[in-house]
């Protein structure tokens, strides 16, 4: 047995994967590793799981195997747990009747590997790998991967039709990997691309996020706004309108936070980009962070803009570095810590000319930047639930009834505290209330 056909996989899984294909051709039938992990194997990328084809019917691979779950047994597949893992083994098939545009409605199961290859979406991802590495590959695939060109299996505008989110699956790879769009892959997506109005957009997130998350993503923007594919969209994605300049440095933050620097570069608003992420249906940890990071920048240029305003002319050096201290913490409070960072990461990517301030202003946005790690390490605390005392105990000492001045007053202790202008300690923080209180 060829033990090497597999570089790029874990050996265990491949091991295991053998052992299923193994089972299913000693019991007469035909059956390969099929798809994605081909691809990679022949692309020299990392597998992390393993499809796999056969001519073998649901109920004959349950026969075969003790551990069997029926994952999508009406469109023939079955997922076999081998070994602690997991693999999807379908029946060889052929798809017709489209009728939401992603899914077929009618399935009928065939006896040869062309057939079920034959229905896939592109040419690299239509080669079967049998038991010894024998391939087969009867769309020129490999010569596809070699020549690094995405190419639909057969006729582009019928495979677009079939499924529309293949259109999305097109441009994430040729991003991924750094490939071309065949010629005729790439008129039949122009022709096809009102398809896309059918496809949630969920769906579409996910290959959105999946071609932000790759080496490349300024490609498959490009591609995106070439191809006019997000104009399609059941709900918008405004890209067209982003300024490429603010994107350069997009490869340097980490996957959330490239959104956050598309939406940024797009201008739009916390509103409105929490009106979108909710529509494009992210989380809403992901959508909280994003909506945060545009109101921490919108603030934060705001009453930069007002202190530089009040402390400089044009030609003055001076720099007002306690206001633009307190200014950050009454950020840290409002939005917390982790907004912090996420902002610090993403003004480290953006070029100073994005933003078009006036020199001594964007002076001052750069010493907020230079100081933020700094200042964001004395706030000893940013939550009203880590001061040293409580509404309750605030209500006794004060003797009134709590109210809107309860609240005032805590948010008025918190700013005092990380600043610094007190410590944070009960007597302080009850002679601090009292202070307040008499001079109202």
């Amino acid at each position: 047995m060829n033990t090497n056909t597999w570089q790029y996989a874990d050996q265990e899984m491949a091991l295991h994967g053998r052992e299923v294909i193994h089972t299913l051709t000693a019991a007469g039938h035909e059956a390969y590793w099929v798809g994605g992990c081909v691809r990679d194997e022949l692309l020299g990328r990392a597998i992390h799981d393993m499809d796999l084809t056969t001519s073998a019917e649901p109920e004959q691979v349950i026969a075969l195997f003790p551990h069997v779950i029926p994952t999508g047994i009406q469109h023939g597949t079955v997922t076999v747990m081998q070994g602690g893992h997991a693999f999807e083994v379908t029946t060889f098939r052929t798809e017709s009747g489209y009728a939401d545009h992603r899914r077929p409605t009618e399935v009928a199961f065939v006896k040869d590997i062309r057939e079920d290859l034959m229905r896939r979406d592109f040419t690299m991802n239509a080669i079967a790998m049998a038991e010894h590495g024998e391939r087969v590959d009867p769309f020129g695939g490999e010569a596809d991967l070699r020549a690094a060109l995405v190419r639909c299996v057969g006729r582009a505008e019928e495979r677009f039709e079939e499924d529309g989110l293949r259109m999305l699956r097109c441009i994430r790879f040729a991003s991924v990997f750094r490939f071309r769009v065949a010629f005729n892959t790439w008129k039949g997506m122009i022709r096809r691309r009102e398809g896309l109005r059918y496809i949630a957009m969920e769906r579409v997130r996910v290959e959105l996020e999946k071609m932000l998350a790759g080496p490349d993503p300024l490609r498959g923007l490009e591609m995106l706004g070439r191809s006019g594919l997000l104009g399609c969209t059941k709900v918008p994605v405004p890209w067209e309108q982003c300024e490429a300049q603010a994107l350069k440095g997009i490869v340097q933050l980490q996957e959330e936070l490239r959104w956050g620097l598309l939406l940024m570069s797009c201008r739009l608003t916390s509103v409105v980009a929490d009106e979108l992420l909710r529509a494009w249906t992210f989380s809403n940890a992901v959508r909280l962070r994003l909506v945060h990071l545009l109101e921490w920048e919108t603030e934060l240029i705001y009453s930069t803009s007002v202190i530089a305003g009040d402390s400089v002319t044009e030609e003055s050096d001076i720099i007002n570095d306690e206001a633009l201290r307190r200014s950050w913490i009454r950020l840290l409070i409002r939005l917390g810590k982790d907004t912090a960072s996420d902002w610090l990461d993403l003004y480290n990517t953006l070029p100073a000319s994005f933003r078009g301030l006036p020199p001594w202003v964007e002076k001052h946005v750069a010493k907020t930047a230079e100081m933020a790690s700094l200042w964001t390490k004395q706030a000893v605390v940013v939550r009203i639930k880590d001061l040293n005392i409580t509404g309750n105990e605030l209500v006794q000492a004060m003797n009134r009834p709590g109210g809107p001045w309860l609240g005032q007053m805590m948010e008025q202790l918190l700013q005092a505290v990380a600043c610094g202008d007190i410590p944070n300690e009960t007597e302080t923080l009850l002679q601090e209330a009292k202070r307040v209180m008499s001079s109202e």
